[in-house]
Protein backbone atom coordinates (compact mmCIF):
# COMPACT_ATOMS: atom_id res chain seq x y z
CA UNK A 1 0.00 0.00 0.00
CA UNK A 2 1.38 3.31 -0.88
CA UNK A 3 1.55 6.87 0.89
CA UNK A 4 -1.78 7.85 -0.95
CA UNK A 5 -3.72 5.11 -0.39
CA UNK A 6 -2.49 5.39 3.55
CA UNK A 7 -3.37 8.83 3.16
CA UNK A 8 -6.95 8.15 1.69
CA UNK A 9 -7.82 5.94 4.35
CA UNK A 10 -7.13 8.21 6.85
CA UNK A 11 -8.91 11.08 5.64
CA UNK A 12 -11.88 8.23 5.08
CA UNK A 13 -11.67 7.71 8.79
CA UNK A 14 -11.15 11.36 9.95
CA UNK A 15 -14.04 11.90 7.97
CA UNK A 16 -16.04 9.09 9.40
CA UNK A 17 -15.23 9.76 12.78
CA UNK A 18 -16.08 13.62 12.60
CA UNK A 19 -20.00 12.25 11.58
CA UNK A 20 -20.16 10.46 14.86
CA UNK A 21 -19.55 6.94 12.93
CA UNK A 22 -16.04 6.16 15.12
CA UNK A 23 -16.13 2.55 14.69
CA UNK A 24 -16.63 2.50 11.28
CA UNK A 25 -13.03 4.84 10.98
CA UNK A 26 -11.68 2.53 13.09
CA UNK A 27 -12.23 -0.14 10.50
CA UNK A 28 -10.87 1.90 7.91
CA UNK A 29 -7.75 2.28 9.89
CA UNK A 30 -7.67 -1.42 10.73
CA UNK A 31 -8.05 -2.57 7.45
CA UNK A 32 -4.13 -0.74 6.88
CA UNK A 33 -2.40 -3.39 8.76
CA UNK A 34 -1.08 -5.93 6.82
CA UNK A 35 0.95 -9.14 8.59
CA UNK A 36 3.55 -9.59 6.33
CA UNK A 37 5.26 -12.57 8.22
CA UNK A 38 4.51 -15.85 6.19
CA UNK A 39 5.22 -19.23 6.97
CA UNK A 40 7.37 -20.63 4.74
CA UNK A 41 8.21 -24.51 4.22
CA UNK A 42 11.30 -25.58 4.19
CA UNK A 43 13.06 -26.22 1.17
CA UNK A 44 13.04 -30.00 0.51
CA UNK A 45 16.50 -31.89 1.03
CA UNK A 46 18.07 -32.32 -2.48
CA UNK A 47 19.74 -35.63 -3.13
CA UNK A 48 23.11 -35.78 -4.17
CA UNK A 49 24.39 -37.04 -7.17
CA UNK A 50 27.65 -39.58 -6.73
CA UNK A 51 30.70 -37.83 -8.52
CA UNK A 52 33.05 -40.84 -9.71
CA UNK A 53 36.52 -40.92 -7.82
CA UNK A 54 39.28 -39.70 -9.74
CA UNK A 55 41.00 -43.09 -10.35
CA UNK A 56 37.04 -44.30 -11.75
CA UNK A 57 37.39 -47.04 -9.05
CA UNK A 58 33.72 -46.89 -6.75
CA UNK A 59 34.25 -47.44 -3.21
Amino acid sequence: MGVREKNERIMLAITFAQAGEHETAREFLREGKVLRKRVRPSPRPRLRKQLPTPSGHRR
